[in-house]
């Protein structure tokens, strides 16, 4: 049978597609690299516009809104992993109960559901309760969006785990809990820091739903990156940008390591 990379027209539609994909990602890089103060015209390397970002006039606010997306992020990636690590539990070692699969699909719905839709749903709900929009509103939003990041890699490593593990604790008198805080846990550990990886950055790098729910005053890291580039686009904007890509980069690298290293163990 003949593989799809044999098709004709494939290789110069894979290529179009990356280029597409990651040509701007590589001018944003380059240019940041620039040491005019234009964003069209080369003027050498420089490290310039790095310095900048952390001694520049704007580094107050972009080093506060930076501060606020960590703090969200990391706040709202232990919330989700949690959340996300006993959904898992209940869904894959819980057996068969009424609803499973409305619950199933109620975990993976912002994964379904347009980004801008959930924004503005989110936006209306916290309207209609009375919530102040600001970071409050956004942890909360970032934890709601962030649980099927978790729990996708942490339940793929549940299904690798026979359960005879946790049976022959239970056998040695163990308790339900010590079968699952010393057994199954740690078995679990790699799906778990995955999760964990892909929430954080998927919460530090979100723009849309963020930007319906923040509130005024109140800024991440996207949103004001956003807030600045409307004024128009700056040098050290590219470097700010270049420097969360390299992150995310890391981080997703990091997750998908993790997660298949996981899976190769019993």
């Amino acid at each position: 049978m003949k593989g799809v990379r044999h098709y004709p027209g494939f290789l110069a539609i894979t290529v179009l597609c990356l280029v597409v994909l990651y040509a701007p990602l590589l001018v944003i890089m380059a240019y940041s690299f620039n040491g005019s103060t234009s964003i069209t015209t080369w003027g050498g390397l420089s490290l310039h516009w790095y310095v900048d970002v952390f001694t520049g006039a704007e580094a107050a606010r972009f080093g506060q809104a930076a501060w606020n997306s960590l703090t969200i992020a990391v706040i709202a990636a232990t919330a989700s992993t949690a959340i996300a690590t006993a959904a898992a539990v209940a869904m894959i070692r819980g057996g068969t109960f009424r609803g499973k699969r409305a619950t199933f699909a109620l975990i993976n719905m912002p994964l379904m559901v347009p980004e801008i839709v959930t924004a503005v749903a989110t936006l209306i709900f916290f309207a209609m309760i009375g919530l102040t929009t600001g970071y409050l509103t956004i942890l909360i939003a970032h934890v709601t969006f962030c649980i099927p990041f978790a729990y996708l890699p942490i339940a793929a490593r549940l299904q690798g785990i026979e359960g005879h593990y946790e049976q022959a604790a239970r056998d040695l008198y163990a308790s339900r809990w010590q079968a699952f805080r010393l057994i199954l846990l740690p078995l679990m550990a790699p799906g778990v820091v995955s999760g964990y990886l892909l929430a954080f950055i998927i919460s530090l790098d979100d723009f849309i739903i963020t930007n319906f729910v923040k509130g005024a005053g109140m800024e991440t890291l996207p949103t004001a990156i956003f807030g600045s580039v409307k004024q128009g686009i700056k040098p050290n904007i590219m470097a700010i940008s270049t420097l969360m890509l390299v992150v995310s980069i890391l981080f997703v690298a990091l997750s998908y390591l993790i997660n298949r290293k996981g899976r190769r163990s019993p």
